[in-house]
């Protein structure tokens, strides 16, 4: 892994990466819209080929390689070890999919190799995301395409703001975060998005918004949905990170204020919650 993104490579190789593969089928069926809408942009056809960045335990390169067909090809990288193991193991045999465990923003890939560059959630964690779309635009073809969906702010996505504003008086605040630092919001703002593709050289640049509800408990009561929704959000994620370290007591305070906020989220045997995103496509210039 290179030594500019070693935080995230460090992060994704040890408990992030950890609770992902834990929690893995879940938290596929969660973005799974997302990632829906964004292959849809992409558009792919058979015999096309893919470079699936951050793919996770691949279920986007998964979708991926059932649009492309036999003919085509999907790669899934990610520096995760641990879900690109998972990766592996999900996928069928005979699937056109690979997996390799790589930092796509210095990874070595042929030039000219692929037709699409996509990704779900896995490009706004580069320390040079200019410098990183730059590199990985050298493995598009001319005319090559880009389709990834990535989250809006913070403040616009439900599943972030509502248990995080749970937490107010219960641990102390954190500073705020830079907007740009990597991270899940880092491409929140529309012109930043749009100002790092074009520097790193690609043009037709659109960004749409795409909001989706999400389900983030299950069970066959809504008590038991209750539980589950909070039992998530206290594994994975950003209220996970701002629990490390603290006692049992105030864990429990945080368990029954994330709960009290749930309650009013709808759904009967779920809860359910709103996540708001970009659907970002560009293209590689012909020539």
């Amino acid at each position: 892994m290179t030594e500019q993104n070693a935080d995230q490579a460090a992060d994704w190789n040890d408990q992030s990466g950890e609770r992902w593969v834990a929690n893995q089928a879940r938290l596929d069926a969660m973005v799974a819209v997302f990632g829906q809408a964004a292959i849809a942009a992409a558009a792919p056809a058979t015999g096309e080929r893919v470079l699936d960045v951050g793919c996770g335990a691949g279920a986007s390169s998964r979708a991926l390689a059932a649009r492309v067909g036999a003919g085509g090809q999907v790669l899934g990288v990610d520096i995760s070890e641990a879900l690109i193991g998972r990766a592996r193991a999900l996928a069928p045999q005979d699937m056109p999919a690979l997996f390799q465990v790589a930092d796509a923003s210095s990874a070595e890939f042929p030039e000219g190799a692929f037709d699409i560059l996509f990704s779900r959630f896995g490009v706004m964690f580069f320390d040079d995301p200019t410098g990183a779309f730059a590199h990985m635009r050298r493995a598009l073809r001319p005319g090559g395409r880009v389709a990834f969906v990535c989250w809006r702010g913070a403040a616009e996505n439900e599943w972030m703001r509502l248990p995080m504003g749970a937490m107010q008086g219960i641990v102390p605040p954190a500073a705020p975060p830079d907007p740009e630092a990597p991270g899940p919001f880092s491409f929140g703002e529309r012109g930043r998005v749009a100002r790092i593709l074009a520097a790193a050289g690609f043009i037709d640049i659109a960004l749409a918004p795409f909001d989706a509800s999400v389900p983030i408990g299950e069970g066959g009561t809504r008590d038991a949905a209750l539980d589950d929704a909070v039992k998530m959000a206290l594994e994975v994620g950003p209220l996970s990170r701002a629990l490390a370290g603290q006692g049992d007591d105030i864990r429990a305070r945080a368990s029954a204020a994330v709960r009290a906020v749930f309650a009013g989220l709808p759904g009967e045997r779920s809860v359910t919650i709103d996540g708001a995103a970009w659907i970002v496509t560009a293209r590689n210039p012909a020539s």
